[in-house]
């Protein structure tokens, strides 16, 4: 098995073109479907959005999943099944109290989507003893037919995938949404305006509860960043400031690459510290990543530490965009007058990578190692599904809540503290893990049963 780091999406397997159907799939058309370009915000061809897992995942498929030990025994990671995630962050107590997400729904928004994403998820659930359920999946614009010899569609695929199975994992009867949208980056598309008006009109037409986006751009690629204008960005942020009325929580992956990013040809990165959006929005809940150490429980045999391998770090760090929202009023000390990320972190890490089932490429189908905080973000969609059903409500916007609620004893509020590691990545000097808050691991990691019940104020 070969793990690697992928330069942009996430390079991933697959099967059959014939499972093309995820049944119940959406077409939005007309003026709904009608998408702002990246030369609509004069936002440059060479821009290079990526999913933010940047894929680290292995080459070959399995035959099944194996367990954590023998995957240390035999490949020299650790492995981790989404029941040992439910062991670990302590979900089974809601589970046992009806607490599954149910009446609720998660908008998942990836590039070119998966053509096998029901099956896959079928066939993942089935291994896990988890129950179906029916992906709804609403093609944006003109979502071209999957090619899977283009590693464009098949590192999307692969994202679509993780991110499908584990916010599924966690919040089994939430209603997923999987929104497709039809950019082609080899074509010079940024994709970020088709992305937000996608998030934007779903908003408009239906329940929304919970917004996940496992993808990135780094502040420092959009037109104007070096003169200290920041206009292209302004231009984006109206899905999120329409989630804010309508109380919707709009989560982001904080990125792979510590506290550096990618430069604008998506590969090579920047020799000092960056930071990404839509990760660093004070409109958005940036989710970090942790490196668990669990037996094939899901028992944890040591601390959870900050995502720091030799596949990649947690990304995190300031904003050189945004200011120090107030909610952050309590941390200044850390992240100066600026916006600081990440606010809170899920498991990421390759060496702790998660199970997929995917199959929309041919040659590779069958189970395969995941890790990121493409990783990260779904499973806390999960959460924050939960937490939803939970308070009977939507929590909309939870980082003034979760500022709010790690001040208090951990017991009470089902933050954890992580105080290990760094985020230090490809020569660049990243940011250590203390006590508290950290631009590493943000306010920590969780214990599900207390957080959820907490954020709902239950």
């Amino acid at each position: 098995m070969s793990l690697h780091p992928a330069a942009g999406p996430r390079r991933s397997t697959a099967l059959r073109a014939a499972a093309l159907l995820a049944v119940g799939a959406t077409a939005l058309t007309g003026a709904t479907a009608t998408a702002r370009t990246a030369a609509d915000l004069h936002l440059p061809a060479a821009f290079h959005l990526r999913p933010a897992s940047a894929g680290h995942i292995d080459a070959v498929g399995r035959v099944a999943p194996i367990s954590t030990s023998d995957c240390v025994s035999q490949i020299g990671i650790h492995c981790y099944s989404p029941l040992q995630y439910r062991q670990a962050y302590n979900l089974n107590p809601l589970y046992q109290q009806g607490v599954t997400g149910k009446g609720r729904t998660i908008v998942i928004v990836d590039s070119f989507g998966s053509p096998t994403v029901q099956h896959d998820l079928e066939v993942f659930d089935k291994q896990w003893g988890i129950p179906d359920t029916q992906v709804e999946v609403v093609k944006w614009g003109d979502v071209p037919v999957f090619d899977p010899t283009n590693p464009d569609h098949t590192g999307w695929a692969g994202e679509t995938t993780l991110d499908v199975e584990y916010a599924h994992a966690v919040a089994p009867d939430a209603h997923i949404v999987l929104v497709e949208t039809g950019v082609a980056e080899t074509e010079g598309v940024t994709g970020l305006p088709e992305m937000m008006d996608a998030e934007k009109s779903l908003m408009q037409h239906r329940d929304v509860d919970v917004i996940s986006q496992s993808f990135g751009a780094t502040e420092n690629t959009f037109p104007g960043f070096d003169k200290g204008d920041f206009k292209s960005i302004e231009s984006l942020r109206y899905a999120f400031r329409f989630a804010a009325a309508k109380d919707v929580t709009v989560l982001a992956a904080s990125g792979d690459n510590g506290a550096t990013d990618a430069m604008e040809n998506g590969t090579d990165l920047y020799p000092y510290r960056v930071n990404s959006w839509p990760s660093a929005d004070p409109l958005v809940t940036s989710v970090g990543g942790t490196e668990l150490t669990l037996d094939d429980s899901g028992k944890r045999t040591a601390p959870d530490k900050v995502w720091h391998d030799d596949y990649g770090a947690a990304g995190g760090g300031v904003s050189g965009v945004f200011g120090r929202p107030w909610y952050q009023a309590g941390v200044a000390n850390v992240t100066g007058d600026h916006r600081g990320t990440p606010d809170i972190s899920m498991s990421a890490a390759v060496d702790g990578a998660a199970w997929t089932y995917e199959s929309y490429d041919p040659t590779r189908v069958g189970w395969h190692l995941t890790g990121g905080t493409s990783e990260a973000t779904p499973i806390f969609s999960g959460i924050v599904a939960l937490a939803d059903q939970l308070a009977g409500h939507r929590l909309g916007q939870l980082n003034p809540r979760m500022y709010a609620m790690a001040a208090l004893p951990s017991q009470w509020s089902g933050i954890t503290d992580v105080s290990e590691s760094d985020n230090s990545w490809n020569g660049v000097t990243g940011y250590k893990a203390v006590k508290g808050y950290d631009l590493a691991s943000g306010l920590g990691t969780i214990d599900a049963n207390r957080f959820v019940r907490s954020l709902a104020g239950r």
